[in-house]
């Protein structure tokens, strides 16, 4: 598959330069991750600090009012981990927009979802977990898309042609697994592999106050199941994926300050068929204390019903509380506050965001991932030590 996508990103970027205009940007990022317990497993590094450097340019061609060619690459060298010491193409493709229809072929991303902490019925695109665990790091995903828009909605259909694989860290990284992930030992449901052809759908309108969301999706599950497998180096897990069928549905109601959100998700295939869902709001006090400043108080909750044969998942019962705060200043500086508390077992897990520009082209992020409590013999608990502390500069261009 990355050598198709280098050949469509050589033709791509060849076409694009005998003609005007383009539109060259992206950015460049030097990180430092930094650990400050040591790891539970013996074979995980400890380098209380893992630096490393990532690239990602991007290229658009507007040779006219209906075609968009859009390309971004990206790359990562990670002092530490050599699974993190990746590239990908995240995008190259072309849309032709026709005004109330558009179609779009080659690598591409799409994002589905309301919620803050978890995206349910975002199914499209594999994560990228060696760049980050919150799933948001896409990896780029082969497809043809035509949107058409109507009067009774926007309808989107999809055909997926290439599977892409989730990415793990290797051996030695962090934050790990109790086992090793041995991509070699990959088995898939469906014959074909990761040629097997993919079909979603989706329908989006506003009704009123609401935006909502109705989506279907056949072919390989993005979540494969973890299977514990012994080889003559010692005990790993071997992936699996399953062919499913998931439907999904997302809603947000905005009512003045309020923001009100709902993931939920049916999926047959792995296992017992199972429900579950993400709801929660958003209540933003606008202008705090006569200040430019927003603050922003959220609540979620998970419910997930999947049994153990189906992918391993933590968030079966529990809250999430967080606040976000929005100074509004020339620097869009901003500080993302959460916790995710587990109503069964009180294991804890605190995450807290913050960016800000520091110059024109230059931008500071800094993530934290904590676990103030774990319960013993829960399945966090593999986690306890992997707390983890990011400190970003990027290089806008």
């Amino acid at each position: 598959m990355r050598g198709a996508a280098l050949v469509i990103l050589a033709m791509a970027w060849t076409a694009a330069a005998q003609s005007a205009p383009i539109e060259v940007s992206g950015y460049i990022a030097a990180e430092i991750r930094i650990f400050p317990a040591e790891p539970k497993f013996a074979r995980q590094h400890e380098n209380a600090f893992s630096p490393s450097l990532a690239l990602q340019p991007e290229l658009r061609w507007k040779p006219n009012d209906g075609n968009t060619l859009t390309i971004i690459a990206f790359a990562r060298v990670d002092t530490h981990d050599s699974e993190r010491t990746h590239w990908d193409i995240r995008e190259a493709n072309w849309l032709y927009n026709a005004g109330d229809w558009d179609f779009r072929i080659g690598l591409g991303k799409v994002f589905w979802g309301v919620a803050e902490s978890r995206h349910l019925v975002d199914i499209i695109n594999q994560s990228d977990l060696v760049e980050s665990l919150d799933e948001e790091d896409k990896l780029g995903q082969p497809l043809a898309n035509l949107n058409v828009i109507t009067g009774i909605g926007t309808w989107s259909a999809f055909v997926l042609p290439y599977f892409r694989e989730r990415t793990f860290a290797s051996p030695n990284g962090r934050p790990g697994l109790p086992l090793p992930v041995n991509e070699n030992l990959v088995t898939f449901e469906s014959s074909d592999k990761e040629r097997h052809i993919d079909y979603a759908l989706r329908w989006q309108e506003r009704l009123g106050d609401i935006d909502v969301g109705l989506s279907h999706f056949h072919g390989t599950g993005r979540e494969p199941r973890l299977i514990p497998t012994m080889t003559p180096s010692g005990p790993v897990f071997a992936p699996h994926y399953d062919q499913i069928d998931q439907t999904g549905l997302d809603l947000q109601a905005t009512l003045d300050a309020w923001l009100l959100k709902l993931e939920a998700i049916v999926r047959s295939g792995q296992g017992d068929t199972f429900f579950a869902a993400t709801a929660g709001f958003e209540y933003t006090l606008y202008q705090l204390f006569e200040s430019t400043y927003d603050l922003g108080l959220i609540a979620e909750y998970h419910h997930d019903g999947r049994d153990s044969t189906a992918p391993f998942t933590v968030f079966n019962n529990d809250v999430m509380a967080g606040t976000r705060l929005a100074l509004n200043d020339q620097d869009d500086t901003a500080l993302l506050i959460g916790a995710i508390f587990d109503v069964e077992s009180q294991t804890t897990l605190a995450t807290a965001e913050f960016s800000t520009r520091l110059t024109d082209g230059w931008k500071l992020e800094m993530e934290g991932r904590f676990f103030p409590y774990v319960a013993n013999a829960s399945p966090e608990s593999n986690s306890e030590r992997e707390h983890t502390f990011e400190l970003r500069v990027l290089r806008y261009f």
